[in-house]
This record gives C-alpha cells, structure tokens and sequence, in this order.
C-alpha cells in the first residue's frame, strides 16, 4: 500500500484528511507525526500560508524519507484588517488552544460592534496544502500546491459541538448553521480544506 505523511499533530485535521482521501482513493494509508516520534517541530516562520505549508512538507518529507502533505489554514475575518489570518492556531499565545483563539476573535469583533452598530462581520477560511517528495523518490525536489476558500460571516458566540478551531463561531455562506453544527460530510463538501484537498488528491494519486 502506498505511504502518505500527514504533517500535522492537531488529531482534528487528521481525522479529516484521512476521511477525505478514503473517500478519493482507497489504496493510500495515512501515517501522521505520532508515527514518527522523533520528528522535530517545524518552526511555522512564513507568513504566509503557503510558505508554511511548504516549510512543513519539506521538513517532514526530508526526515521521513516518504512523500509529505502539509497544509496551513486561516480565518481570515474584513473586520479585523484579514486576521487572525496566518497566526489563526496561536492568536492568543498558546498555539492550539481553541478556545482561547475563538474568544479573543469575538472580544475583538463586539470591541468593534460597540463603535460600529453595522459591523461587517464577513469573514472566510483558507487552507493552503503542500505536497512534497523526498530525495530518492521519482519525484523527488518537486512542490505542488493546492489552495481552497470558504467564505462566510462570523456570529456573536459560539454554536455547535462538531468541528475545531473557529467552526462554532463561523457560518458558511449560503447557510445557517455554523461549521460546528454541520455534519463531518456536510462540512467536507464545502469546507476550504476539503476543497483544496480535492484539488490535490489527483496529483497525489498519479505521483505517489
């Protein structure tokens, strides 16, 4: 069976890719970073979003030996001048604490609705992927990216149990149920994430 990386420790990202590459191609198995315990972080120094998907599916494609997926995603909210953007997983010191994140983001949001009763509160997740070979592979010094948008709006506090990050405070346009009320297939058939995935499955399957 052929190998994949997944560049990520954030079991909720895992659970998603996995289920959407099942879906697009049955005969990959997914390893992610408790697979390999000695790998070092990748410091996330970019800033952007594709610098830092490429900083970790290099790094990890390096030290594994085996092809890499990266991918590093965002909230990107009009209100706030496009942040908490590229620092999404760490806006409030602790990287991964989504709580904290989600809080600070809507303490922010009712500063600025307090001075403007209008407040536009459009908002839109993106996640960029990375695909990276190591030395050896028939691909090998080879980076192909990948990106996807969920455009949407932000409510005033949190709904829904499902999902990660920002989901219970996001609403997908066209929609009215937040990213956390929405089922994992519902969420995947719209989702950034699932989008950009869906654009580099096929270039996965063909090179791996």
């Amino acid at each position: 069976m052929k190998q994949v990386v997944l560049a990520t420790r954030n079991k909720g990202k895992i659970v998603e890719f996995e289920r959407l590459l099942s879906e697009l191609a049955s005969d990959i198995h997914v390893l992610g970073l408790s697979d390999f315990p000695d790998m070092p972080d990748v410091e996330e120094s970019g800033t952007t979003l594709q610098e830092n998907a490429l900083l970790k599916s290099r790094a990890i494609a390096a030290f594994t030996s085996l092809p890499s997926l990266a991918d590093d995603s965002g909230l990107f909210v009009s209100a706030l001048g496009g942040d908490p953007g590229v620092y999404s997983a760490r806006w409030a010191g602790a990287h991964g604490d989504d709580e904290a994140n989600t809080e600070k983001v809507l303490g922010q949001m009712r500063a600025l609705a307090q001075l403007d009763p209008n407040l536009d509160r459009s908002a839109s997740f993106k996640c960029v992927i990375a695909l990276s070979f190591p030395k050896g592979h028939a691909q090998a010094g080879r980076d192909f990216i990948e990106q996807g948008e969920m455009p949407g709006a932000l409510i005033e506090s949190p709904r829904g149990d499902h999902g990660f990050g920002y989901d219970p405070i996001f609403i997908p346009s066209g929609l009215t149920l937040t990213s956390a009320e929405l089922s994992a297939e519902q969420k995947d058939s719209i989702s950034h994430r699932g989008r950009a995935m869906r654009q580099i499955a096929p270039i996965l399957i063909e090179l791996l």
